[in-house]
């Protein structure tokens, strides 16, 4: 198990167009991946979602900041940076990651859990606004 936990998290630290053949030896063909903005189940679906990422960002990268392993389950701690295409500013996004494994060590569900609100939307120059502001009038 913490050999495949590691394997799987080395693939998102050196993630690559090229080494999106390199899922086929990690997840099951049946994976299902979720997000803010996806959930999706199947090796060729999940591959679209990171060829989708290398279509609208440059220079991504994901940097593992801590593991934990319980019983079939890890979670991945990570920092994604990325700019957006055109762009001079980086952008950076932290979140948490659920990943169950199978017995034979593929991946078999990958959970991403990250406030897409707060890190992402109100960076965006009108609908930032108004989610801003929504937020300060629910706060305390």
């Amino acid at each position: 198990m913490k050999q495949a936990v590691a394997a799987y998290g080395r693939f998102f630290e050196t993630i690559a167009p090229d080494s999106l053949d390199r899922l086929d030896g990690i997840v099951a063909p049946d994976v299902r991946f979720v997000d803010p903005f996806n959930d999706v189940t199947g090796i060729e679906k999940y591959r679209a979602v990171f060829r989708h990422m290398f279509e609208t960002v440059e220079q991504p990268r994901f940097t593992i900041l801590r593991t934990a392993i319980e019983g079939d389950t890890a979670f991945y701690r990570w920092r994604f940076s990325f700019r957006r295409k055109g762009a001079v500013e980086i952008w950076t996004i932290e979140g948490m990651s659920e990943v169950r494994f199978r017995p034979d060590g593929l991946v078999a569900e990958h959970v991403d859990h990250w406030d897409a609100a707060s890190q992402l939307y109100e960076r965006l120059p009108v609908l930032g606004a108004l989610l801003r502001w929504v937020r300060r009038k629910l706060a305390v």
